[in-house]
């Protein structure tokens, strides 16, 4: 185990994933991952292991299985046990000296950060807010600024802050200086506003820069909708939803509606709404809302204008993602004979019609269906998982060991977590080592006669 293979697994989702992990996890298998955590260096064993065990009260343990890691100095596996440490009650200077940045340089605002994260759960949030003030030129710090402050009764002392940035930004946009440094100031004033209490002052405040136009980024319009609708001022939501931002809100203005009951009124909205502007988004909205409300056949008819479009993300996908749990309904989308192939994106229905027959227990008839010559596919990895989900999970299983690939393992190792031989499942998985030999390796670039690159550094 070392900082160089914890970083690789937490960026690639590599090692045991947390999808493995939790699988492990939901069947009882707690001993297991904590071991193989400490055991084989896996880092997302050893989140999933804490968290359960922290959650149990047995917080020994759960610092036996993070202490290897911090061992390695990996500055997240100190941070985790710094928590570890503070949920188990032990005094806030021990976890402080885990996550102090030490005395060779300046603190990166990445240090700053943390460590006011730290301390913000340890109670001291005068320390945290002072550590954050001096690099609050970083939207992203000011974002963490107002998140650690939450119910924390610090929130004058979180706006005096704010407000400075929130003008800035006004400023900005009013001189069309277009400068994004604080480009969510004005929105996490509201938010601030909000929670003190001061949802008029919200409203009015954020109300103006939108009437104004001094904002930077669609996100502050988006923050202005949802905070007009938490509040159920339908009539200025419903002004909003009309003028020139109407593509924007009108669908939180619709949800609004929808979430008080009014689900009429909000297909009515968006009836008026593609009568007038066709556009896909509304269409996309309708029909997801009418799939939502039990209206299969209705969002069908929404949405099939834009089945045959080139961009099938746009209405189909919308449709097909909330029933792919759903087999018999989503086989009865994808038959429905206004659903024609997309252009240039044929497979897609193709895989969906095949998820749906698996999930039927239909797996030969999903097998032939799913197109299996597909260059950017393994066949025998897609024909293990139509097998896995169609409830056939030995006969995934000889496949997936026919095929001996790494991924083919990583697979096989879920198949016999569900098979009950979790320890069989962890001794086939692959190791991180393998996993990272097997990955990929870039190909040098050509040299010219002097020995330099052919290539252009860019």
């Amino acid at each position: 185990m070392d900082m160089d293979d914890l970083a690789w697994q937490a960026s690639n989702y590599r090692g045991l994933s947390p999808r493995t992990m939790r699988l492990l996890l939901e069947h009882g298998h707690l001993n297991l991952v904590a071991q193989v955590a400490v055991d084989r260096g896996e880092w997302f064993c050893a989140e999933g292991a804490v968290k359960e065990l922290c959650q149990a009260g047995d917080f020994e343990r759960a610092l036996s299985v993070m202490e290897p890691f911090v061992e390695t100095g990996w500055r997240a596996a100190s941070y985790a046990k710094a928590e570890i440490l503070l949920r188990a009650g032990r005094r806030t200077e021990e976890v402080l000296d885990l996550v102090r940045p030490d005395d060779s340089g300046p603190a990166s605002t990445a240090e700053c950060r943390d460590l006011a994260e730290v301390l913000g759960k340890a109670g001291r949030i005068d320390e945290a807010i002072e550590l954050l003030a001096p690099h609050l030129d970083k939207s992203w710090l000011l974002s963490v600024l107002v998140d650690i402050t939450d119910g924390q009764g610090r929130d004058e002392r979180v706006l005096e802050l704010i407000a400075p940035r929130a003008d800035q930004a006004r400023r900005a946009r009013g001189e069309e200086g277009w400068d994004y440094a604080h480009s969510n100031a004005q929105e996490l004033q509201a938010r601030v506003l909000e929670r003190a209490g001061r949802v008029d002052e919200a409203i009015r405040i954020l109300g103006q820069d939108i009437a104004g136009r001094r904002f930077l980024a669609q996100n502050t319009l988006v923050t202005y909708a949802e905070l007009l609708a938490r509040h159920r001022r339908f009539d200025e939501l419903r002004k909003l939803g009309v003028g020139q931002d109407a593509r924007t809100v009108l669908d939180i203005y619709a949800g609004a509606l929808r979430s008080d009951g009014r689900v009429e009124e909000a297909e009515a909205v968006m009836r008026d709404a593609i009568a007038a502007d066709d556009w896909v988004g509304y269409r996309a909205w309708l029909s997801s809302m009418l799939l939502a409300e039990g209206r299969l056949d209705d969002a069908i008819d929404i949405a099939e204008p834009g089945f045959g479009w080139y961009d099938c993300s746009n209405l189909l996908a919308p449709l097909v993602h909330p029933l792919l749990d759903r087999p018999e309904e989503l086989l009865y989308l994808v038959e429905h004979p206004r659903v024609v192939p997309h252009y240039g994106h044929e497979e897609f229905q193709h895989w969906w019609r095949a998820w749906a027959l698996a999930g039927l227990g239909r797996a030969d008839e999903a097998i032939t269906v799913a197109g299996l010559d597909r260059p950017w596919t393994d066949p025998r990895i897609v024909k293990a998982d139509l097998l896995r989900r169609a409830g056939r999970l030995d006969d995934a299983a000889d496949e997936l060991r026919a095929l001996g690939t790494i991924k083919a393992r990583e697979e096989l190792c879920e198949v016999l977590v569900l098979q009950g031989r979790a320890d069989e499942a962890i001794a086939v998985h692959p190791t991180v080592a393998e996993q990272r030999a097997a990955e990929p390796k870039p190909k040098p670039a050509p040299l010219g006669k002097n020995g330099y690159s052919l290539e252009p550094p860019f």
